[in-house]
């Protein structure tokens, strides 16, 4: 899995791997989120998805890896199509993680993990993808969360 963001592009990607399961990787540029997945594409991967926190932790530390200035927004395989709507009441909002190859990518996550720095629009009729946003200076916020 990877994660593309908008910012000017380091001297090479970093790279995280858990003891079990797929590799993260960070690669920076300024693209739209069609073209960050076709990026992902061609590395033969996909944009990253995060099913628990250990995941989340492991694509954060990825990040810092990366020395990636904040405020700063990654795309991730977050996706709304035209026919979902938004609900409120679920962490993802009604967003649901694009699936990789052969595996399916979780539908659901903890609700820990429902954290949106800015709630998104309401509605059931357009397509909409979401990233994970960083904080430049968090305070006493949150230091990350969706944003669509």
């Amino acid at each position: 899995a990877c994660a593309l963001g908008q910012t000017p592009p380091p001297p090479r990607a970093a790279v995280r791997c858990p003891p079990a399961g797929p590799c993260f990787s960070a690669h920076l540029a300024n693209v739209s989120y069609a073209e960050a997945r076709g990026a992902c594409d061609q590395r033969r991967g996909s944009l990253a998805w995060v099913s628990g926190e250990p995941e989340l932790r492991l694509l954060l530390g990825l990040l810092a890896k990366a020395a990636v200035p904040a405020p700063a927004l990654f795309w991730v395989g977050l996706k709304r199509n035209a026919s979902a709507c938004t609900h409120e009441e679920q962490p993802l909002r009604g967003f649901s993680w694009e699936g990789i190859e052969d595996e399916t990518a979780p539908q659901e996550v903890p609700a820990a993990l429902g954290q949106w720095l800015q709630e998104p629009l309401r509605s059931c009729l357009t397509a909409r993808c979401a990233g994970l946003h960083l904080a430049a200076d968090p305070g006493d916020g949150p230091s990350w969360g969706w944003k669509e």
